[in-house]
């Protein structure tokens, strides 16, 4: 048996840690001193790449297919400039090369040629999120470099989305250079330029465990790539090991209509038994709102996704992260979900090279036949609405929020048969046709619908033989709301717009700093400390700079633009003062009222997301960063949410690396954005 060792990282092999209660070490670590001579000369080099950018960025404004290539150019300035800046770890020899890298793109860029696009290498696109340039690396198949230098027409190709492991020295120098084997391809010594298939290896914004932005980054890389190449929507799979099975695992759970197949191996698949087991965590303790919210990654929650997925898991005999396989094989048991697993045989966390094989060729033979695209029926379920669609279904509407919602769905010839619990919307889409040539209905044909046991008027299929149509649950039972739903009418939770606080930070986002007097010093240092906090560890954690306005320069097409993220207070942000009537709370300089609730404001500072009042397609976010602070990157498992919808803070209370200070009251907003009565479970500690 040969065995091949699969890279999971340097300063951390398996992303496993012991508690470290008082003193934490710095993620990324900091680096050593360069000599003087080093630095001066790389950040020499880093300035005349900068000078090269920007000259680009002017001369390709008038060619902009041009000027969609720049990214490929800035991955190498950020590889060098980013460690420069933040003392980082950093090899001078890689780092030249980097600069060699960079300046020789930007040459050939200037004259009008990107050759890097038809051989294998780091690429880079621009995120919506936060508009840094964020890397990642394509292996180009030979057969379609070829065709496209005949100019042949190409055909569509298989892709592989592969994730890398938990690295903490795994910067943007050493991802870009493909350095030690991070890349599928080298672990078992192949080809980096593949015969058929593409394989995109994310970078996931650092080791985010693929969560967050690192969650949106992999569907960024995705779309940059699908942009380009001839890609085969129907021929996608999710790969990786250790961290990158926990990739695996959470895109196959959340998007099962992506993919063809996924192949997680290792990794984690859900916080409190991983934590229980390899830290000796109980976390059962845990507010009841943080509980809740593990729902958000718990891949073990929605298992019964994968039951149109083909799923292979790995994990070696004698590896302690054959526990995430684990947990999803009896997870998978009690729903009825079918999970293949191989394991290597005496073996840790590594591959054998006999297991790989396997797991290729029945990954071969899957990816071959590809995905059905317009499934017969459906299980499907979610805890948010940020997860909610899977083919043909989109849910639409929820009960409650964190309480599972299900649905089973099945398409026959006639028309549909629905199923739910704790769902109350849900749309259903289908193309004209399943098959090309072969259509789902016939043309306007009576559509027969049974939702929950009754009969409901299903409409008609369109005049292309496809079929759209929403359904609301009433008083009076399901109600069809034709092609595009019903009318917008007041506040609801709604995909995208149901919180919890971090959700604000999936997307385009700005940090809106206040510069006036705050109605209490004490709130006010406070709030200049979280938001300058923010801004530091958005960098350290999901490595971009966040977008920063001061308040006074707001304009209108930024709350068009996205989410903002407010800090201050009614005096010292006017955009807050702006805002604040329209919020479920009420703030002045002696107290704050939150429902039947009062807090004294001497030391006491609300934070929450809720609709934007001068745009409510987007959030607002008051005094708050993502949520999770330095203690949990220790852990890929401690990252989750930390503060649901709303909160008080007791500022009387220190901020640590696990909280922003004491926590006086803390809940969710009902489905249309209300505060909720007392359920048991809303709020916590003592209201002054």
């Amino acid at each position: 048996m040969v065995a091949v060792g699969f890279f999971a990282g340097r300063a951390n092999a398996d992303g496993l840690h012991d508690n470290i209660p008082s003193q934490v070490r710095p993620i990324p670590p900091v680096g050593n001193d360069l000599d003087p001579a080093d630095r001066d000369a790389l950040q020499a080099d880093v300035n005349a790449l900068g000078g090269e950018i920007d000259r680009l960025r002017e001369s390709l404004k008038a060619k902009p297919e041009l000027l969609a290539y720049l990214p490929d150019v800035q991955i190498f300035y950020n590889a060098v400039a980013y460690p420069l800046a933040h003392h980082e770890t950093i090899e001078p020899g890689m780092a030249r090369r980097a600069m060699a890298d960079g300046m020789s793109r930007a040459k050939l860029l200037g004259e009008g040629q990107t050759p890097w696009t038809m051989i294998t290498g780091p690429r880079g696109y621009v995120s919506r999120i936060d508009g840094s340039v964020q890397p990642y690396v394509l292996s180009i198949p030979a057969e379609y470099a070829r065709a496209a230098s005949a100019k042949e027409h190409p055909k569509k190709y298989r892709l592989d989305v592969w994730g890398h492991g938990r690295d903490e020295l795994l910067t943007e120098l050493r991802f870009v250079e493909m350095d030690d084997n991070l890349h599928e391809l080298q672990y078992l010594n192949q080809p980096m330029q593949p015969t058929d298939k593409f394989i995109l290896s994310l970078y996931g914004r650092y080791i985010t465990a693929y969560k967050f932005a690192g969650e949106i980054d992999g569907l960024e890389s995705i779309a940059a790539v699908k942009k380009m190449y001839p890609i085969d929507e129907n021929r996608m799979l999710a790969i990786g090991f250790s961290l990158g099975g926990t990739m695996a695992w959470q895109y196959g759970v959340h998007y099962p209509d992506m993919w063809a197949a996924i192949a997680p191996g290792a990794g984690l698949a859900e916080t409190p038994e991983f934590l229980k087991v390899f830290q000796k965590e109980d976390v059962s303790g845990a507010p009841w709102y943080q509980q809740a919210m593990w729902h958000l990654y718990n891949s073990t929650d929605y298992v019964i996704n994968l039951s149109n997925l083909p799923t292979i898991a790995y994990a070696g005999e004698l590896d302690p992260q054959k526990q995430a396989s684990d947990m999803m094989l009896k997870a998978a048991d009690k729903e009825g979900v079918k999970i293949d697993r191989i394991i290597g045989k005496r073996i840790g966390h590594h591959f054998t090279l006999e297991a790989k094989q396997e797991l290729d060729r029945r990954l071969d033979e899957i990816l071959a036949r590809g995905r059905d695209p317009m499934p017969a029926s459906i299980r499907f379920t979610t805890w948010t609405l940020r997860y909610n669609k899977c083919d043909w279904l989109t849910v639409d509407g929820l009960e409650h929020h964190w309480d599972q919602a299900r649905v089973n769905a099945k398409r026959t010839s006639k028309g549909f048969s629905i199923d739910t619990s704790g769902v109350t919307a849900f749309a259903l889409t289908v193309s004209p046709f399943v098959v090309p040539g072969h259509s789902a209905f016939a043309m306007l044909q009576p559509i027969e619908m049974t939702i929950d046991g009754h009969r409901v008027d299903g409409g008609a299929a369109d005049s292309e033989c496809g079929y759209a149509a929403h359904f609301m649950k009433q008083a009076n039972g399901w109600t069809r709301m034709g092609r595009e739903g019903p009318a917008p009418g007041g506040l609801h939770k709604i995909h995208g717009l149901q919180g919890p606080i971090d959700d604000a930070f999936m997307d385009h986002f700005l940090i809106v700093r206040p510069t006036g007097k705050p109605m209490n010093a004490k709130c006010g240092a406070w709030e200049a400390a979280e938001c300058d906090h923010a801004i530091e560890h958005w960098f350290k954690q999901f490595r971009g700079n966040p977008r920063v306005k001061k308040d006074v320069d707001v304009t209108d097409a930024d709350f068009a633009a996205g989410n903002v993220i407010l800090f201050g207070d009614p005096s010292s942000n006017r955009v807050i003062a702006r805002v604040m009537s329209k919020l479920p709370l009420k703030w002045a300089a002696d107290a704050i009222r939150l429902g039947d609730r009062t807090f004294s404001a001497d030391d006491h500072v609300p934070v929450l997301i809720y609709p934007n009042p001068l745009d409510d397609r987007h959030y607002v976010v008051l005094n708050s960063g993502f949520t999770y602070r330095e203690y949990d990157y220790l852990n890929n498992a401690r990252q989750t949410p930390k503060l649901p919808d709303y909160a008080v803070i007791d500022v009387s209370a220190p901020a640590t690396t696990q909280s922003p200070g004491g926590i006086s009251a803390a809940g969710f907003f009902d489905e249309s954005w209300q505060l909720q009565a007392d359920d048991g479970r809303a709020g916590v500690g003592a209201a002054r």
